[in-house]
């Protein structure tokens, strides 16, 4: 697909990858991951704070919280703006002041300037993603896009798994913002090639005028899209809950950094597969079974970290529960995209997901104590299990209003 663009009155060629195609699904997961990059470094970037600036597990736990719940805002911002700004020249914006903040994090030590210093980056990124989110809506199966963002995330969280905790041993904290600065690099290289949703080339994603306003969301939806906002909600909440304090957990039961470094490695790489089955599968057997079978697995695999002393059964629970992450998450954010046409739903479900994925670490670090893990295991197992229930009860719910 080839697209002309004007600039000061002249015309250039810009090359687009085709809409709907396998190019189209990475560079959308490119431009939806970049924001949020340092969740998929996993317990990496909260453990490079603790080894690299040798502060307290609570501590580190407060930072992360911090950037998810500025990603939380962010997103939530990005809820009213999205469908009115251009587009591919703020996403372009959005990367310069995302690579600006972690430029500037590289010389912060002090724990509360990188509480505040982080929860900025996270606001800036969670507009990324909620722009990103918006495009993704507009394609012909968001679900296979969603599944392709999980299969991106968790193919490059896993080289930075693998290679980011040995550098922070060498140059401190510093090499997981590096990880986060390249990864924003390689996506604006992207952002050309992106194929065009508006009428104009750089406009805003509703630049028709004689597009009608988006009609109010039907009443008789907003009990069913409730329930699957809580069940996205429950889910990245009771997985980063754990995640993010895996490395600890592992620290704990003996395990070396290297050891940890490569163990989680393998566990990203094999949850890819979670992702790729999305991709492939769609919606084929609906949602509310993938999702119902999925919350299911995790909760289950997630109990098995109480024997993370069994250098076995800790990988196959990282290994399993990962793979439901990436393969139930694409259906909770497909699910959200099916109650509006518009989008809207799904862009405010980038902000509760990331809301979620900052309550994770900020109720484990109120309830870590001395190496607490047996309370954080257990809350997450329980809501992995209400999450299953509560998205059943949405898709259920929604299909009884759409037979009326």
């Amino acid at each position: 697909m080839i697209d002309k663009t004007t600039h000061n009155g002249r015309s250039y060629t810009v090359p687009k990858v085709s809409r709907d195609g396998t190019a189209e699904a990475i560079f959308l997961a490119f431009l939806a991951t970049a924001g949020l990059f340092y969740v998929n470094l996993g317990g990496a970037f909260l453990s490079a704070f603790v080894d690299g600036l040798g502060i307290s597990r609570e501590s580190a736990g407060y930072i992360t919280s911090a950037n998810k719940y500025g990603a939380a805002f962010g997103a939530l911002f990005a809820t009213f703006l999205v469908k009115n700004v251009p587009w591919r020249r703020s996403a372009f914006l959005t990367l310069v002041a995302l690579i600006s903040v972690d430029l500037v994090s590289f010389f912060l030590t002090n724990v509360t300037t990188l509480v505040l210093v982080r929860f900025t980056h996270g606001s800036i990124g969670g507009f990324l993603v909620g722009l990103g989110f918006s495009i993704i809506a507009k394609t012909r199966s968001p679900d296979r896009v969603f599944g392709m963002l999980v299969a991106i995330q968790y193919t490059f969280g896993s080289i930075a798994i693998f290679t980011v905790p040995k550098l922070v041993e060498s140059f401190g904290p510093g090499a997981a913002f590096g990880a986060l600065i390249l990864f924003s690099l390689v996506t604006m290289t992207m952002l050309p090639f992106i194929p065009t949703y508006s009428n104009d080339e750089d406009g805003a994603l509703n630049t028709d005028d004689q597009e009608p306003p988006a009609p109010a969301l039907s009443r008789g939806l907003l009990f069913p899209a409730s329930l699957a906002l809580t069940a996205l909600f429950l889910f990245q909440t009771s997985n980063m809950g754990v995640a993010d304090y895996v490395i600890e957990l592992g620290k704990d039961q003996g395990y070396s950094i290297g050891y940890l470094s490569n163990l989680l490695t393998v566990a990203n790489v094999v949850a890819i597969s979670g992702a790729l089955l999305v991709y492939f599968l769609g919606t084929r057997f609906g949602r509310a079974v993938p999702i119902l079978l999925g919350t299911l697995i995790a909760g289950g695999f997630t109990f098995l970290f109480h024997w993370s002393q069994i250098e076995s059964l800790f990988f196959i629970a990282n290994a399993i529960t990962g793979v439901t992450w990436a393969f139930t998450v694409p259906y909770l954010l497909g699910l959200c995209a099916t109650f509006d046409e518009h989008g809207r739903v799904v862009v405010f479900a980038g902000f509760i997901s990331k809301m979620g994925l900052a309550s994770g670490p900020l109720i484990g670090a109120m309830v870590l104590g001395d190496g607490n893990f047996t309370t954080i295991i257990n809350l997450a197992t329980a809501g992995l299990l209400l999450c299953g229930a509560f998205a059943t009860w949405a898709e259920v719910s929604a299909k009884k209003f759409a037979d009326r």
